[in-house]
């Protein structure tokens, strides 16, 4: 059983270069692209097969576990159904690594593949604004392109302050895309379980306080409940795999979205 987490000084080389190639590709720009690129939802995917999926996919920037991603989902909800959680919180807890199925039909050039996923997985951070030294690897920050231009080298950059993490570019990963795909698809899950979704990798956030000149009250009210879910996330991370209990996953999965077959 792993006791300590997210010790990135001792991670593998693929960890490493993970984060170097997020850093140097990162930017405004790229985010955009990538929303219009890959926020198209075009594809109809049962939602069993996103997990089926997973079960066999590793993420690549994870310093504490080599357990496929389906494992993980599944560790973090039922963790959260043992302690008696709310059912939509387990149901986030469950779906909240959804979005990784992207790298099913992501590219290597843009880093979405299955052997390049930079810009898939990892923590994540705002573009268009300085880079916090707290981020994971502070030393690849000088290699993002937006830190060479005045506009958005600055603490706030091209954001307000008190603008809200609603309103700024996040780095693209899993978590913007599976809340997206959730927006889209029509879920009914309330507003706290779409911003642990959308936010639960944005570490800067809810665990370094570095973005609090951004924040609105909005995420003030919500952070408490991000740090619960992240809790989960991060601490439930061993080697034994939960019994899928299916029946009451898809039980919550329809309580909370139209079908098990959403659009991707």
């Amino acid at each position: 059983m792993t006791t300590e987490y997210r010790k990135y000084d001792a991670a593998q080389q693929h960890v490493r270069d993970s984060y170097k190639l997020a850093r140097q590709h990162q930017t405004v720009d790229f985010v955009k692209q990538m929303h219009t690129k890959y926020l198209q939802f075009n594809r109809q995917i049962d939602i069993w097969e996103v997990h089926q999926y997973l079960e066999t996919m590793i993420d690549l920037s994870d310093p504490d576990t080599q357990l496929a991603n389906g494992h993980h989902d599944l560790q973090t909800a039922e963790s959260m159904r043992r302690d008696g959680q709310p059912d939509w919180m387990i149901l986030a807890g469950f779906l909240h690594d959804f979005g990784k199925i992207i790298t099913k039909w992501g590219t290597v050039t843009d880093g979405t593949s299955i052997d390049t996923q930079w810009a898939v997985v990892g923590d994540t951070y705002i573009v268009g604004c300085e880079i916090p030294d707290s981020i994971v690897y502070p030393e690849y920050n000088q290699l993002n392109p937006d830190m060479s231009k005045s506009e958005t080298n600055s603490k706030c950059g091209i954001y307000q302050p008190n603008c809200g993490l609603d309103n700024c570019l996040i780095s693209f990963g899993h978590d913007e895309y599976m809340y997206q795909v959730l927006i889209n698809n029509n879920t009914t899950l309330p507003e706290e379980a779409l911003y642990a979704i959308r936010y639960h990798s944005l570490y800067l956030h809810h665990r370094e306080n570095a973005y609090k000149h951004l924040l609105s009250d909005k995420d003030q009210q919500l952070l408490p409940t991000l740090k619960t879910f992240n809790s989960y996330d991060l601490y439930t991370k061993h080697d034994d795999i939960p019994k899928l209990d299916k029946d009451y996953y898809t039980n919550l999965i329809l309580k909370y979205l139209p079908s098990t077959v959403l659009r991707w």
